[in-house]
């Protein structure tokens, strides 16, 4: 088990430990769950599907890497496949506070990356901000997405997002978690390759700029990030933040990391370099490059 699983789990109940030892036993456990696996949890806890998102909210918060906050949020995201996606708050030291991840950011993009359509629920441990309330309102589950929050009933994202505005605003009709493929051509090694096909899934309706980064780790794993822009533009998600993001939900630090490419167009209106160079060299990785979409 990953050890900053270790506390939260000691404070689960004693069947709910029992029947996720064997899921977190893994040090790099992909914090998730499938559809088979929440179906054993809920048999053995008897807890439906809400009680349980609200049990299993620790461990997402654990995930979180509040290094200047120290304040951990954990959300976890439902998918309509019905596996579980965690996310937990980032805040990177020697960066600044605009490369933060929220957790609803977190756990939204992590099923998105993952391959996920779609968007039933997400429970978090505190109420979203209004920075997340406006993330959220670009996907493609739209206002009637479910929020769960401790204490409170169930309501839907145009409860908590009243008079909104969004993508269809702009006459915006792919939104995010659809389906994307720019069409670029991967090309060059594997890394190069990933961080093309990262850019392609991306969700740039706004500036036309498709951009992806790919990471690799010191043992071959490679993590990839797609941009995934916001009508409101702020609260936009650049590629690293989601590279970052799936990196260290699957138990690997920043140290590990050996390589990084960023791909984009260089005459794009927006620029993910300076940004993505800057925050890698914060985190201490050096060896970063680029690649032109042509």
């Amino acid at each position: 088990m990953h050890p900053r699983f270790q506390a939260a789990f000691a404070q689960l109940a004693e069947n709910l430990q029992s029947a996720l030892a064997p899921v977190l036993a893994d040090a790099h456990f992909p914090a998730l769950l499938t559809a088979e696996q929440v179906t054993v949890l809920k048999q053995a806890t008897g807890l439906d599907e809400d009680a349980l998102a609200f049990a299993l909210l620790p461990l997402a918060a654990a995930c979180a890497r509040a290094d200047l906050s120290h304040f951990n949020v954990g959300a976890i995201a439902r998918g309509v496949s019905g596996t579980w996606y965690f996310g937990g708050n980032m805040e990177f030291l020697g960066a600044t506070m605009q490369q933060t991840v929220h957790a609803e950011q977190s756990a939204i993009s992590h099923a998105w990356l993952r391959g996920e359509k779609a968007l039933s629920a997400i429970t978090v441990n505190y109420t979203p901000c209004g920075h997340c309330r406006q993330f959220m309102n670009e996907l493609n589950s739209g206002l009637q997405l479910r929020i769960n929050l401790p204490g409170r009933a169930p309501h839907t994202l145009g409860d908590y997002l009243p008079d909104a505005f969004g993508p269809k605003d702009l006459e915006i009709k792919t939104l995010l978690m659809d389906e994307q493929d720019h069409g670029f051509a991967p090309s060059g090694d594997d890394l190069s390759q990933a961080a093309i096909r990262a850019a392609n899934k991306s969700h740039t309706p706004y500036s036309k700029s498709p951009s992806g980064v790919a990471l690799q780790c010191r043992d071959g794993r490679i993590f990839t990030g797609s941009y995934a822009e916001n009508a409101a533009f702020n609260p936009t998600l650049p590629p690293l933040q989601g590279a970052l993001n799936l990196l260290s939900l699957n138990g690997y630090d920043y140290p590990d990391i050996q390589r990084a490419i960023l791909a984009e167009k260089a005459d794009a209106p927006l620029i993910q370099w300076d940004a993505t160079a800057a925050t890698l060299k914060a985190l201490g990785c050096t060896t970063i490059d680029r690649v032109l979409l042509a």
